[in-house]
């Protein structure tokens, strides 16, 4: 367990690199440039990496249905965004506001799709969520 908690962490601090060089580079360019080298360079090296793992691209399934392959274009939205709002936001700011809109997202989609009911401590972490998003705005002004 100790191992995939390390790796999401490790996750984590690659995902904050990647915004930040995508911001970066939307400085340098514009955010579409940054998005589309992001996609680019990420086929690139997943490509060489399925292709190392077991010299066979057939075995992916192409028995998905088609809106399963909507989270490339989602993903890539959300590049394109990330790197446009970074340059006006900066790094922490658009990260915490990022994981504060996947927080409540998932909270949403647990509560929609599954039928379940909001509990206490769901409607605290939606609480604190939204008040530090507040918080950190309010500091940021100053």
């Amino acid at each position: 367990m100790l191992t995939y908690i390390l790796l999401s962490l490790f996750n984590g601090v690659l995902i904050s690199l990647s915004r930040s060089i995508n911001g970066r580079l939307s400085l340098e360019k514009t955010p579409f440039h940054a998005s589309t080298w992001n996609h680019i360079i990420g086929f690139l090296f997943l490509s060489i990496l399925i292709l190392w793992q077991n010299n066979k691209i057939t075995d992916f399934s192409i028995n998905a249905p088609f809106y399963a392959y909507f989270g490339g274009a989602i993903g890539a939205i959300f590049v394109a965004i990330n790197s446009y709002t970074l340059k006006f936001l900066g790094s922490t700011q658009t990260a915490m506001l990022v994981i504060s809109g996947q927080m409540v997202s998932a909270l949403l989609f647990d509560l929609f799709m599954n039928a379940k009911t909001l509990h206490v401590n769901e409607l605290l972490g939606i609480t604190l969520i939204t008040s530090g998003v507040i918080l950190s705005k309010k500091s940021n002004k100053k």
